[in-house]
């Protein structure tokens, strides 16, 4: 018999629909309806729809529950449902990238969860069930992961399982993560109020004027940066409260949250990109935060998704060893941009301080109320500073399997992509590139920060540099491919019957050419220049391996590419030479 919803989601989903039903209703009723209710029977004819909407809801959810079925099998989640017409679905488990638990303080009081299905290249869930036990939606999540791995249904039990706790958040990290938080939802409140579009609010300052005015602009000013922090905090202590990450098996788990509960699984074989991510106060006290992103989304980008963020605040130190423990790439030695791209840098800042003080000197001429133009022009002597930060903080490294960027200064990204996540490699120009003998090389993968747009990337490298990064990065792609592929052969041997090793090898002999798959249902074609769709081309959402380039054939010139130590005193790793 397939497994069924929680008999507690009935009352539960009923409950949940009722309640914004009947809230339309009631706003129906007394706003205009009630005259017409008089009429036709008053206060009895209300009760008469109250009772029917719940008779109606509760017998809905009773025949969804009874007609929802699913089922893990070893290839796939089949679910059939529908009250008035059927759907069945069936989902093959090597698309299924993450499988998250969430919990509302209500669903925790009721003991039943929501499951969701994520799979690669989609912005929405690829199945949601709503509502199971959270000890069935545990053991679903434990499930799809046995499968995957190709063991058999129902093996193993959960206290079997090797659980080992890699990170926990504690109080004092917590209270750093809502400190150093900021949420603009309060201050967009606070600005429209201000703006007058409240009658009652804005009658409230109809009078006031002169110093009064200006005293009372800059305590609105006040109050609404201590409202973004005290939003913040709140927002960042509810999301990270409880915050853990262990490691069972091959993939990471992790839980969080205080009003919603998450329990989800990032597989370790689906990550495509980690990033440890800092700014100039958390570089200051030596902190960094840690993110994994999978095919299927960055779990945390809202709603019920998660937790993008595998480590939201910890010291360098652990987060790096999160990090290697994650995708060991070991301790980058990056390699900057040429020195002559810090003049590029410091060029577009004054172009830009330009604008700011011309569109003020413009308003002064316009309104002759001898407003400060000249307060850009402050800026002036920090150009140069900012041009050399700016390129200090921006570099690429090529490890033995792994290639690592790093851009940013305000907001700094070191990304760490393996070699066989690769696919496509981008090599750009701007036209302004083009006069500085400069290029932009973009390592796509098939992650969900790459839909909008940020993927690794070395920047501003020197045009020869970028064409040879190109090369090396094709040819590093191809050798981890065929590494990958003759590790999965060799273990898909020890799992196999003697003769069924005898044809496989007997059909790859026969073969073109050798093909590895990278997993995620895509297959490469190691002999040629095009990568080769697989049998199931959107099994994980991946785009086609390649590169691409937007060049001259014009020599660059690498004398000046900076080699020496992280001067800053921030970051990890040192920088070589070409």
């Amino acid at each position: 018999m397939s497994p069924r919803l929680s008999p507690l989601s009935v009352p539960y989903r009923a409950a949940r629909k009722g309640g914004s039903l009947l809230f339309t209703l009631v706003f129906a009723l007394f706003s205009g309806a009630m005259a017409v209710t008089n009429d036709l029977g008053g206060p009895l004819l209300v009760l008469g729809l109250v009772v029917l909407l719940v008779l109606a809801l509760v017998g809905y959810e009773v025949a969804y529950y009874r007609r929802y079925e699913y089922e893990l099998t070893a290839e796939s989640l089949d679910i059939s449902s529908g009250v008035f017409s059927r759907r069945n679905r069936e989902i093959p488990l090597r698309r299924v990238q993450n499988v998250d638990i969430s919990r509302n303080a209500l669903q925790r009081a009721l003991s039943i969860a929501a499951v969701n299905f994520e799979t690669a290249g989609g912005s929405t869930t690829e199945a949601a069930i709503r509502f199971v036990s959270f000890e069935e939606a545990k053991r679903l999540q434990r499930e799809v992961a046995r499968l995957k791995r190709g063991e058999e249904p129902g093996a193993g039990e959960a206290g079997e399982e090797d659980v080992e706790e890699l990170f926990a958040l504690s109080a004092d990290e917590l209270a750093l993560v809502g400190l150093l938080s900021f949420d603009l939802r309060g201050p967009g409140i606070l600005l429209f109020l201000a703006s007058g579009s409240v009658p009652v609010v804005s009658g409230l300052f109809a009078d006031v004027e002169g110093p009064l005015l200006a005293l009372g602009g800059v305590a609105v000013l006040l109050l609404i940066v201590l409202v973004s922090w005290l939003a913040g905090i709140a927002v960042a202590v509810a999301n990270y409260y409880g915050f853990t990450l262990s490691r069972a098996d091959d993939e990471l788990r992790y839980e969080r949250g205080l009003l919603r509960r998450y329990d989800g699984s990032i597989p370790l074989d689906k990550v495509q990109t980690v990033t440890v991510e800092d700014n100039p106060l958390k570089r200051r006290f030596g902190y960094a935060s840690l993110a994994i992103e999978t095919a299927g989304y960055g779990p945390g980008t809202g709603g019920d998704r998660g937790s993008e963020s595998a480590v939201p605040l910890a010291s360098v130190e652990r987060v790096l060893q999160l990090a290697n423990d994650v995708e060991p790439f070991g301790d980058p030695a990056f390699e900057r941009p040429p020195k002559r791209v810090r003049r590029r840098y410091a060029m577009r800042y004054l172009i830009a301080l330009a604008a700011v003080t011309a569109a003020f000197f413009g308003v002064e001429y316009v309104l002759a109320v001898g407003f400060p133009w000249w307060i850009p022009l402050v800026l002036l002597a920090v150009v140069p500073v900012a041009a050399h930060l700016k390129w200090l903080h921006r570099g690429y490294w090529l490890g033995a399997d792994h290639v690592v960027t790093r851009n940013g200064f305000w907001r700094r990204q070191t990304k760490v992509v393996p070699y066989y996540r690769i696919q496509t490699v981008i090599e750009s120009r701007t036209p302004f590139q083009w006069r500085w003998d400069l290029a932009t090389v973009v390592v796509d993968t098939a992650g969900s920060n790459s839909l909008v747009g940020n993927d690794a990337a070395a920047v501003d490298v020197d045009e020869s540099t970028a064409a040879t990064l190109r090369d090396e990065l094709d040819e590093r792609l191809r050798a981890s491919l065929a590494t990958r592929r003759d590790r999965q052969r060799a273990e898909a041997t020890e799992r196999r019957p003697a003769d069924a090793d005898e044809s496989v090898g007997r059909a790859a002999d026969e073969g073109a050419g050798p093909v590895a798959d990278d997993d995620d249902g895509r297959n490469r074609d190691l002999d040629g220049d095009e990568a080769v769709e697989g049998s199931d081309p959107d099994a994980d959402g991946e785009g086609e391996h390649g590169t691409s380039d937007d060049r001259r054939n014009k020599p660059g010139d690498d004398s000046e590419n900076e080699v020496d130590g992280d001067t800053d005193g921030v970051g990890f790793g040192a920088d070589s030479s070409n």
